[in-house]
């Protein structure tokens, strides 16, 4: 498996798509999915702040759910939301109409123009779809937190290659969350080091 190679989308497929913004600043746009969880979001947040870096959070409505007043502590912490779907579902194996119910579940709970499809694959009808009021927004930089097979030692040594405009995916999911501490003060370390602060994404 070769690590961090984007997958291949066609502008045909993604109409809104968008991989790295063309910016002239050293920032980077940090995300990350499948929060709010209280065993790690609230550690995601307090790192944030002590950097004075923003962030978009794809979130799973079920969670806001569960979690409301974590919630809400991300919005008025200034960061930037996106839909992921209210149950986390994977379009390639959902139906159409079940899918696009979820989507629209979400935008009922919390309206955002940003969406992340799970684990990174959509079908080509739902993003039509889903495009014509939304930014489909993937990545430039995939960090493998989520694969416990990929060490933190080679997550950071490929985070050297991050360059401005990279939009970088992470994850606040609590079957990670002792990895995660390890891990996020040396990436946010890395990445000032480099120049680069974190901004939020915005349509």
């Amino acid at each position: 498996m070769k690590l961090f190679k984007p997958p291949r989308l066609t502008n045909w497929v993604f109409p809104k798509l968008r991989w790295r913004f063309s910016i002239s600043e050293p920032t980077v746009f940090i995300t990350f999915d499948d929060g709010p969880n209280p065993e790690i979001t609230p550690f995601v947040l307090d790192l944030l702040k002590e950097y004075h870096w923003k962030a978009t959070f794809f979130c799973v409505g079920q969670n806001i759910t569960k979690h409301p007043e974590l919630f809400q502590r991300i919005i008025a912490e200034g960061h930037a939301i996106g839909n992921h779907t209210m149950k986390h579902l994977n379009s390639i194996k959902t139906e159409n109409g079940t899918y696009l119910d979820s989507f629209r579940e979400f935008e009922q709970m919390h309206t955002t123009k940003l969406f992340r499809p799970p684990y990174g694959r959509i079908k080509p009808s739902i993003a039509r779809e889903i495009g014509k009021t939304h930014q489909i927004i993937m990545w430039s930089w995939l960090s493998y937190d989520y694969d416990l097979s990929v060490s933190t030692e080679r997550i950071l040594s490929e985070a050297k290659r991050i360059k401005k405009g990279n939009i970088l995916v992470l994850h606040d999911n609590p079957k990670i969350t002792e990895r995660q501490k390890q891990l996020l003060p040396q990436l946010f370390q890395l990445l000032k080091e480099k120049g680069f602060e974190s901004k939020v994404i915005s349509v």
